[in-house]
């Protein structure tokens, strides 16, 4: 190991072991939050290629699904455009 008797002993190898580690984990990190940087100003609310919906949208989707019935699909319609109940 100390062929040409450079001083070097192990922890100069533990050393040099862990600081490429870490100089190589920091090109990584580096060059990953760069290439996610752009990304991140594009961020919207709902996922891409989905369209957010009114909630007369959503009301009749719930209508058309079968999960209300005609009366509560008209009750929740009317409370939405504030018209008294019936």
């Amino acid at each position: 190991m100390f062929w040409y008797s450079n001083g070097t002993n192990g922890w100069g190898y533990a050393l040099m072991t862990v600081s490429m580690v870490a100089f190589w984990g920091l090109v990584i990190f580096s060059v990953t939050t760069w290439m996610r940087y752009p990304a991140r100003g594009e961020q919207r609310s709902t996922p891409v290629g989905a369209q957010r919906l009114t909630p007369e949208e959503v009301l009749a989707a719930r209508f058309a699904r079968g999960e209300i019935d005609e009366q509560e699909y008209r009750q929740r319609r009317d409370a939405l455009h504030g018209e008294p109940a019936r």
